[in-house]
């Protein structure tokens, strides 16, 4: 009898995932900060707001979550070994704690971005070790970063496509389970609702699944900046819909991505781009330090929820991200300048968020 053996000495990769392991275990979970809502609001309904505090994590952001799912998929599924160059279409957050987990693990790594990417992120992926690669229209990032895999012999890790098949959610300490878990003592334990917005839609997902696995009574808000083409598709029951870039950096996309999954969401709101600016500005002054503006549409969906439920005279408690620090846009978010430029006015909604903080007034 004749035997093939393809499979390759499994050392490399137990050691590489042992790294990951360690470097997890080194970590400590991140915060669940309780927002503070004014005390008066108590007398007549309970109800409260926790912030689950991604910026904590070593690159700074809720993607170092996901980096690390994409390189144990394609770890366990023989898709990365010693010599694999790592690549990825990401401008952003992902990139940056991609670029890490590639320098873990003694692997090169190459993001490729739009041309108009800013030279402060692409700082911060050369600061994690990768190296951009740039390409003129924003759609050809697929491309040209499968590609660059292809000619490498590569691993394209496309999160846009594995950010749901990724993450164990059913547990595993994924970011659900993290916050069931901190809750537990808290006077509403179980959310009545949990906010994220949806870049590839694997928050969503993880979270939507390990909701109906554990069979909580928690609803899923997803918040989607204007003009992105996942409002639709939720809206109009189609995938085949399109929209345009997002202005705010991190959510929000011109096609619906692969691992967004509608049916797990029981609500969306569209968040317009400067209120989700507006609401990172307030935020950070409430907190003292700043937020990103994807935090800034996640907590201006809170708020609404928060709002109705004051309204109706229901008690129970809301869950969102703080996404990355706004320590990563003090160039552009947080600019007079830059602001104006891309014709964000905070002070629209200005009005709102002064309304809520004094009397849970919504608009």
């Amino acid at each position: 009898m004749t035997v093939a053996a393809h499979s390759q000495p499994r050392c490399w990769v137990d050691r590489a995932i042992r790294l990951i392991a360690a470097d997890a275990r080194r970590s400590a979970d991140t915060h669940l900060l309780r927002y503070p809502l004014p005390s008066a609001w108590s007398e007549s309904v309970d109800v409260a707001l926790y912030l689950k505090d991604e910026s904590t994590h070593i690159t700074g952001s809720l993607k170092h979550r996901l980096a690390r799912s994409l390189f144990l998929y394609g770890l366990c599924n023989g898709w990365i070994d010693e010599h694999t160059t790592i690549v990825e279409a990401s401008s952003g957050s992902t990139a940056v704690s991609e670029a890490y987990f590639a320098a873990l693990l003694g692997l090169p790594f190459v993001a490729v971005i739009p041309a108009t990417t800013s030279a402060s992120k692409i700082r911060l992926i050369e600061a994690q070790g990768g190296r951009c690669h740039l390409v003129d229209q924003p759609g050809e990032v697929y491309a040209a970063a499968q590609r660059i895999a292809d000619e490498t012999g590569g691993h394209y890790l496309d999160q846009f496509t594995n950010a749901e098949r990724a993450t164990d959610w059913r547990g595993n300490n994924n970011i659900a389970e993290s916050i069931f878990e901190q809750m537990s003592d808290e006077t509403h334990p179980i959310p009545a609702w949990i906010v994220v917005g949806a870049g590839t839609g694997g928050t969503s997902a993880t979270i939507g699944r390990y909701i109906r696995y554990r069979r909580h009574h928690t609803k899923l808000c997803v918040v989607d900046p204007e003009n992105s083409a996942f409002f639709r598709c939720y809206a109009e029951g189609r995938r085949d819909v399109t929209g345009l870039p997002s202005r705010i950096e991190g959510i929000g996309r011109p096609r619906v991505e692969p691992s967004f999954l509608p049916k797990l969401v029981d609500r969306m709101e569209c968040v317009p781009d400067s209120a989700s600016v507006a609401t990172a500005h307030h935020v950070s002054r409430v907190l003292g330090r700043r937020v990103g503006p994807s935090t800034g549409t996640n907590i201006w969906g809170a708020f609404s929820l928060l709002a109705e439920m004051v309204s109706a005279g229901v008690g129970g408690s809301v869950v969102t991200l703080i996404a990355d620090s706004g320590d990563r846009y003090a160039d552009t978010y947080f600019d007079a300048d830059w602001l104006s430029a891309h014709n964000l006015d905070p002070s629209e909604h200005a009005g709102a968020l002064a309304g809520f903080e004094r009397s849970c007034s919504w608009i």
